[in-house]
């Protein structure tokens, strides 16, 4: 690749600045820090750069030798879009299970003790949390990401989330202006639309970023969607009438503009990464999210170029550069002072379950959760080794398929001999035979967006009417079986809380 201009030129360096890169392994590649010497201003994180907390905080420490004030940026939701336990399931419910029980004071608890996690780690940007409005039940990427589909109620617990993170100096990015949530196709595969009139989303999908804004949140991060009502041609991201006009100019907002990853086809199969990300700095972006799918030095040194020529072209404004590379060095001094002030904790100290004060916050907030309903028939609790069958639809990109779910390993450590079995689009036939004789639990994932997975579990339930019915995903369809638990998210601490639900004489 032939380099434009040399590392040192200030130009060079705004590029590199603005941009928020991912990689692979579990430490730092040398071509990584050679660029964060050279300007690279942002690291992002992904689960496949994590294995343990003292690992994360090493490989934390080995980014800062390189720079001390590098910002390192993860996406850590929680409950089912989880990194830091990407291989265990996370320790903390989702925005969906926390918007149920719906105590503003409950969601700041648990998103302090998140952000308490990811700060002893080293981690300072958490590209979090999500302030969709999920109006749409068969949006396929938003679903227990969101608080709920109440504006209000999103809103106070966006605010909340916010403010937990950022108490503890971890920076939050509210996601994904203008509002994600009113879409049936998923923007990781191609771009959703969105065709409401302009009250519509005043009143339904800004509520929570509008107090958001008012709220401090450090960080917004677009979304890759077409609202014609704002802009009829270009996706958010990319449109200066929705992060100009709309996020700067009318709501306020002075912080950190992050776009969503610029390789999801609703951007890059359209306009491609580079000229997609000359696009969303021009249009008011500060920052390029990149590295979720691509994530080599070539891909950086690709959108430095792009973004550099595109200003000796005259297609970027070089001022518009500067500012975008400026707001990054503005929310880097913030999470570097908040570092100092902490500096006296114990690196990687405290992160597991269980080990400090609050840090079973988590737990406590998924037990709130539940939501448990009765049969017709009298119930009697799951004894002896059970049999767990769970219906598992395709996971979208956000959550991937690596993070566990379910209720098998949960139930296990309560009544051992439990066994499991995973079914797809088949009928309930091979799920009663592989649980003979024992008591059968059915697990499912938003049952009213999969037809086959109705009929799979109403058959079972015709042959087994004692079958417990665990619902990890968005409740929307009636209860069924002789006991429903509504778990609103498919977190490891929402299988356990439904495990203990399940199994226990109060059931």
């Amino acid at each position: 690749m032939t380099t434009l201009v040399h590392g040192s030129d200030t130009l060079t360096r705004d590029a590199l600045t603005v941009l928020q890169p991912g990689f692979v392994g579990t430490t730092a590649p040398d071509w990584l820090l050679r660029r964060i010497g050279e300007g690279l201003s942002s690291v992002g994180l992904f689960g496949r750069n994590i294995v343990t907390p003292e690992q994360l905080t090493a490989l934390t420490a080995q980014l800062r030798a390189e720079r001390d004030d590098v910002l390192v940026a993860i996406d850590e939701e929680g409950g089912d879009v989880t990194r830091l336990e990407v291989k265990r399931g996370s320790s903390f419910p989702g925005n969906y299970a926390l918007g149920s029980v719906d105590d503003v004071e409950l969601t700041r608890a648990v998103a302090r003790e998140l952000g308490r996690r990811l700060a002893q780690c080293g981690v300072d940007l958490n590209w979090a949390p999500s302030a969709d409005v999920n109006s749409n039940a068969e949006n396929p990427v938003i679903g227990v990401r969101s608080f709920g589909p109440d504006p209000d109620l999103v809103a106070r617990h966006t605010v909340a989330y916010v403010d937990g993170l950022q108490g503890v100096g971890v920076a939050a990015c509210t996601k994904h202006f203008p509002g994600h949530g009113d879409t049936n196709v998923d923007s990781h595969d191609a771009l959703p639309r969105i065709d409401v009139d302009l009250a519509t989303l005043h009143a339904r999908e800004l509520v929570p970023f509008r107090a958001a804004v008012a709220a401090g949140t450090k960080a917004v991060m677009s979304a890759h969607i077409l609202l014609s009502a704002l802009d009829p041609h270009r996706p958010a991201t990319l449109s200066p009438q929705i992060l100009t006009g709309l996020l700067r100019q009318e709501l306020g907002f002075e912080g950190l503009i992050v776009t969503d990853g610029m390789e999801m086809q609703a951007v890059s199969a359209t306009y491609g990464i580079e000229r997609g990300s000359v696009l969303a700095i021009a249009a008011g972006a500060d920052a390029i999210c990149v590295g979720g799918g691509l994530c080599d030095e070539d891909t950086v040194l690709r959108l430095r170029d792009a973004l550099v020529n595109a200003v000796r072209t005259g297609e970027l404004p070089e001022e518009r550069l500067a500012d975008a590379a400026a707001r990054v060095r503005a929310l880097a001094a913030w999470t570097q002072a908040h570092r100092a002030r902490g500096a006296g904790s114990v690196p990687g100290a405290a992160v597991q379950e269980g080990t400090a004060p609050g840090a079973d916050i988590g737990l406590v907030a998924a037990r709130r959760a539940l939501r448990v309903t009765r049969g017709e028939r009298p119930y009697t609790p799951v004894t002896g080794t059970p049999y767990v069958a769970s219906f598992t639809p395709v996971a979208n990109f956000a959550v991937g398929d690596e993070t566990p779910w379910g209720i098998a390993a949960e139930l296990e450590r309560l009544l051992p001999g439990t066994e499991t079995g995973s079914y797809d689009e088949s009928s309930a036939d091979s799920a009663l035979a592989d649980a003979g004789e024992r008591r059968v639990v059915a697990v499912v994932r938003d049952l009213h967006r999969h037809p086959w997975m109705i009929r799979a579990l109403d058959a079972l339930l015709a042959a087994r009417p004692d079958t417990v019915v665990v619902e990890m995903g968005l409740n929307e369809a009636e209860p069924r079986g002789a006991l429903h638990i509504a778990t609103h998210g498919a977190a490891r601490v929402c299988g356990r809380a439904a495990a203990e639900a399940g199994s226990g004489p109060g059931a």
